[in-house]
């Protein structure tokens, strides 16, 4: 569980600087705070980054 997170944390500002697309770089910042919120509360860290990752999307979506 704690590699997943590591692995989020480490690949969302490589998903950020690569992409220029709002949508994308909204779903990296949720899925990674998804799955941090979920880690330290205890819930699943895939069910966590999953919900933030799509909540993520869609407010990018919305911003740009």
């Amino acid at each position: 569980m704690k590699r997943a997170i590591l692995a989020a944390m480490l690949l969302a500002p490589a998903a950020l600087t690569i992409s220029g697309c709002s949508t994308l770089k909204g779903a990296a910042i949720g899925g990674v705070a998804g799955a941090g919120v979920a880690a330290v509360t205890g819930g699943s860290v895939e069910k966590g980054a999953a919900i933030g990752g799509v909540g993520g999307a869609v407010v990018g979506t919305v911003a740009d």
